[in-house]
C-alpha cells in the first residue's frame, strides 16, 4: 500500500515558529502540488541551507551545505533531481549523477563567486605558477572545476589543502576563505580576488554592535567572511559546522554571520534559543521559490547540461574532493 502524502497543513507545525500563520496560505497550494509531483516523477529536492523555511523544511528531501549536498547527490534513488540552490550546485549534482535529469528552477540563480573567475583565468594562473596544485572552491562553474586538481568546500578546505602535501597551493576563487585557511596551515596559499557578496558585507564593527546590543551573545561566522570578522567571532565554520555548534553547545543567544535564511532554518530545530538576525540576503538563493520548484517539476525546467568533455574533467576534481 502506498503511504499517504503529508499535507501542507500538517507540515506547518514544523515551521510555525518562523512563518506567521497569515503567510502560510500563500505557500500551502504549491507545497501540496510539489509533494504530489515528486511522487509522480520519482523526484527528489536537494535544498541548500540558505533556502527559505517553507522550502527547506516542507518540500526538501535532502538539505545541507554544499559538501553535504554533493555527497548525498551520489546516493539518491530518483529519476529527477531538483536543486533548490544556485546554478553551480545544480551543475555539481549533474556531474555526480550524469544519468539523471537535474533541474534548476531559475537559470538566473547564480553566484558572485562563480562569476568572479573563468576557466581561462585558471589556465593563466597555472602559467604564472607552474607545478603548483590548484584547489577550486565548489562555488565555481563546471568549466573552472575542469581546470582544477581538486575541489573543496568551506567545510573541508583545510583537509583538502593538507592532503596535497605541497608547500604552495593555488586556492580559487574566494580570497577570504583562502586567507582564513592560510591562517590555519603552514602551506603558502596563493589566492584569487573573488568575494561572496553576502559575506563580504559583514565587518568587525557589526560584531561589536551586536555584542553591545545583546550581552552574552555567541557569534558564529562563515569562513567566506573577511578574516577580521572571523577573528572577532567565537567560532567560524561552514553552514553545517555552525548548525552543529548550535546543536552541541546550545547557546542561549546566538548570531550566525551568514545568509539570513540559515538562522530561520536552524531556529526551527531549536525553539528555546534566541537567534539574532543581521539579515544579509543572497539575491541568487532567493530566486528559488515554491512556485518555480513546482514549475520545474510540472514542465521539466530547466534541465542542466554540461559539455561531456568538460564534465569528465570536472567530475574528477569533485570526486577527488569527496574522498579526502
Amino acid at each position: 500500500m502506498t503511504a499517504a502524502l503529508p499535507t501542507a497543513a500538517a507540515l506547518y507545525e514544523r515551521v510555525r515558529g518562523v512563518i506567521p500563520p497569515i503567510e502560510w496560505p500563500a505557500f500551502a497550494d504549491d507545497i501540496d502540488a510539489i509533494l504530489a509531483l515528486k511522487r509522480e516523477r520519482n523526484a527528489v529536492i536537494l535544498a541548500h541551507n540558505y533556502q527559505t523555511p517553507e522550502i527547506f523544511h516542507c518540500v526538501a528531501d535532502i538539505v545541507g551545505d554544499s559538501l553535504a549536498l554533493a555527497r548525498k547527490a551520489m546516493t539518491v534513488d530518483a529519476d529527477v533531481i531538483v536543486l533548490a540552490g544556485v546554478h553551480f550546485m545544480a551543475e555539481t549534482a549533474k556531474l555526480l549523477n550524469p544519468g539523471r535529469t537535474v533541474l534548476i528552477p531559475d537559470l538566473e540563480a547564480g553566484c558572485s563567486l562563480a562569476d568572479s573567475i573563468t576557466a581561462e583565468d585558471v589556465r593563466l594562473m597555472r602559467q604564472r605558477y607552474p607545478s603548483v596544485p590548484v584547489v577550486t572552491y565548489v562555488n565555481t562553474s563546471a568549466a573552472v572545476k575542469a581546470e582544477s586538481d581538486i575541489c573543496c568546500t568551506s567545510g573541508n578546505a583545510l583537509a583538502v589543502v593538507s592532503s596535497l602535501g605541497a608547500p604552495r597551493v593555488i586556492m580559487l576563487p574566494d580570497e577570504y576563505l583562502a586567507r582564513n585557511i592560510a591562517a590555519q596551515t603552514k602551506v603558502e596559499i596563493i589566492a584569487w580576488k573573488g568575494h561572496c557578496e553576502v559575506h563580504e558585507r559583514f565587518s568587525p564593527a557589526d560584531i561589536h554592535e551586536l555584542r553591545e546590543a545583546h550581552p552574552g551573545i555567541t557569534v558564529l561566522a562563515h569562513p567566506e567572511c573577511p578574516p577580521e570578522v572571523v577573528a572577532e567571532a567565537d567560532f567560524a565554520g561552514s553552514t553545517a559546522a555552525m548548525s552543529d555548534y548550535v546543536r552541541q553547545h546550545k547557546p542561549a543567544r546566538v548570531v550566525l554571520m551568514t545568509e539570513c535564511s540559515m538562522s530561520d532554518n536552524v531556529a526551527v530545530e531549536h525553539p528555546k534559543i534566541e537567534f539574532v538576525r543581521p539579515c544579509n540576503l543572497c539575491p541568487h538563493m532567493k530566486r528559488i521559490t515554491l512556485a518555480n520548484i513546482r514549475s520545474a517539476l510540472e514542465y521539466n525546467r530547466h534541465v542542466v547540461t554540461i559539455d561531456p568533455r568538460v564534465a569528465e574533467r570536472a567530475r574528477w576534481a569533485v570526486e577527488r574532493m569527496l574522498f579526502v
